[in-house]
């Protein structure tokens, strides 16, 4: 009987894969994915049947899925990051009906962009997209209050596009009723993946035209720092 396998691919480096997603891929018959997701595979996906959407074809994506496996192929439908982090596994256990899924987790672009600032999510964190194409505004904007109010380190997804360039801004205001304006701030672009850029800076001082939706921002909690040009979340350890 064939299987559906949501997969997260981490970050886009081929690198960053784990094994069993990189097994996945090679062993499944059909691969569906957002296009330029399918082209971090590489020649993983040599000799595969291929189905890709544009931005805003997660459904879709998940209908051919999920009609490859009815026909008897083993497919694999792709996420990056992790698969049940603003991935496919949600829509896709929404929507299966007797078809066995397997979710395959990847490294998620917070724990992969922190690794390259340092170790600024040592402690409890909070994972918030600034997208509200599914979710209102309001809602985001409460989160992040009570993110910032509960002095967790917050990593933002979604930061900042085209059609959503205060976004960021605005939310940037909402956590310095809480923090202090020198509270570290750690961007990065294309995190995992070539062309990679680092931004070390603090909440007063971010550059917002600097900042897309290739983009994780993690903000740094009160006890944030910066060391040696990496940045520092304790976790309460007693260093001598």
């Amino acid at each position: 009987m064939a299987k559906l396998y949501v997969v997260g691919i981490g970050p886009g480096g081929r690198e960053h894969m784990t094994f069993k997603a990189v097994e996945t891929i090679k062993k499944s018959d059909v691969i569906v994915g957002y296009t330029p997701y399918i082209d971090y595979l590489g020649d993983l996906v040599k000799g595969k049947q291929l189905f890709s959407t544009g931005m805003k074809g997660e459904i879709e994506r998940c209908k051919i899925a999920l009609k490859q496996v009815r026909e008897g192929k083993n497919t694999a439908i792709i996420s990056t990051g992790d698969a049940g982090l603003y991935g496919m596994a949600g829509p896709i256990l929404e929507l299966k009906e007797e078809i066995e899924v397997e979710i395959i987790p990847g490294i998620t672009a917070a724990f992969s962009a922190a690794s390259e600032l340092g170790c600024p999510i040592m402690h409890d964190y909070a994972s918030i997209s600034l997208s509200d194409l599914m979710i209102p505004w309001e809602v985001i904007e409460n989160r992040i209050e009570k993110a910032a109010e509960g002095d967790f380190v917050i990593a933002i997804y979604n930061p900042r596009s085209k059609g959503r360039k205060d976004h960021l801004e605005k939310v940037v205001n909402i956590i310095l009723k809480y923090q202090s304006g020198e509270t570290p701030v750690g961007i990065v672009k294309n995190s995992g993946r070539p062309g990679t850029e680092i931004i070390l800076t603090t909440l007063d001082n971010i550059d917002y035209e600097k900042v897309d939706m290739l983009s994780i921002v993690i903000v740094g909690n009160s006890n944030t720092y910066i060391k040696g040009g990496q940045m520092i979340t304790p976790r309460g350890y007693h260093i001598k």
